[in-house]
């Protein structure tokens, strides 16, 4: 019998980009839909227990209230502090209790607390943040499906899911962070309200996938070369200060930094990184920023090195497994059912 876990994000879309951009909002009732919607999914597809991260907005338990649920729920004995720690933790003790898929609602800094938790649990992850490239907009029903799916073992995993991959940050050569999609060292040294949002402020950027439909630094990098899920490696690039004059060697790219937000960004150098090449980064000091959001400072002293990895979780391609789904006629029923 499968066990689905259940980690949704209160403050995902809630962050100052509002303000200096014209980012979305994702309010709590649209949230508490989408979890509703999932876990109807779920249900369908038979599977009977969701164990869920209790949060301050109470989204789950709220989801959980319609006459046309059954399933199970389940929430994790742990105290909430509205802090990223809150999903760390939570993946970890979701691991600990066997859950065979995680549904996550959020961003990408959702998701790589998540993934700092546990690095194996299969995931669906579902967009409800800004800059997001390794959560997916896909609707709350679907989503419950092949999750469901997935944990009730009725899907083959492997065939229906991508290895994700992953930055290990390193500090004087101890491992001190990763994130999933970007590390954007910044010029500032405080960490404030965390987003990343002024591209004048940063210098380097390490990426895992360089997407030209997405918006953030991911859409900076894929102007200089594509780089998916699927391809292995990564891509640096470095960014011209507004008081540097565009080199023989620079080149300069339109891309969505934020919604509504597209600027010229000036491009000093860039390459493509090898899977598990470790690129050490000039000494000085900088702010840390992993996934969009500030975390550590490193000063002059101490030794910064970024490499990429596929030694993420695997990640659910929704409509994949709702086609393979339909073809082996897992959605047939028998007469009388």
């Amino acid at each position: 019998m499968g066990l689905v876990g259940m980690i949704a994000n209160p403050a995902a879309s809630k962050d100052i980009r509002r303000l200096v951009a014209q980012g979305r909002v994702v309010p709590d009732w649209e949230k508490v839909n989408t979890v509703r919607r999932v876990m109807l999914g779920l249900q369908s597809v038979g599977v009977k227990r969701v164990l869920a991260m209790p949060d301050s907005s109470n989204l789950v338990r709220r989801a959980s209230d319609d006459p046309n649920l059954s399933i199970g729920l389940e929430f994790l004995d742990m105290p909430s502090f509205n802090s990223e720690g809150d999903t760390v933790r939570a993946a970890a003790l979701m691991a600990e209790q066997g859950v065979d898929c995680l549904v996550t609602l959020g961003g990408d800094g959702t998701n790589r607390a998540a993934v700092v938790g546990c690095r194996n649990l299969p995931m669906v992850a579902i967009s409800t943040g800004t800059n997001n490239v390794f959560p997916a907009m896909v609707e709350g029903t679907l989503a419950g499906l092949a999750a469901g799916m997935v944990a009730e073992g009725k899907l083959d995993l492997s065939e229906v899911s991508q290895s994700s991959k992953i930055m290990n940050v390193y500090v004087d050569g101890e491992l001190r962070d990763i994130a999933l999609i970007d590390v954007a060292l910044s010029k500032e040294r405080f960490v404030a309200t965390r987003a990343i949002w002024d591209i004048d402020t940063l210098f380097e950027v390490f990426l895992t996938r360089a997407e030209p439909a997405s918006i953030g630094l991911s859409s900076i990098g894929a102007r200089l070369a594509a780089v998916s899920l699927a391809d292995e490696g990564g891509l640096r690039y470095s960014i011209a200060g507004p008081e540097e004059e565009a080199s023989a060697g620079s080149c300069t790219v339109l891309a969505p930094i934020a919604p509504g937000v597209v600027p010229a960004v000036v491009i000093s150098s860039w390459q493509r990184m090898a899977d598990g090449e470790r690129l050490a980064v000039e000494k000085r000091d900088c702010m840390v920023a992993l996934d969009g959001e500030r975390a550590f400072s490193v000063n002059r002293s101490q030794q910064l090195e970024v490499e990429v990895i596929r030694d993420g979780p695997p990640v659910i391609d929704v409509d994949l497994a709702l086609k393979i789904a339909s073809s082996q006629g897992l959605f047939n029923l028998a007469p009388g059912n």
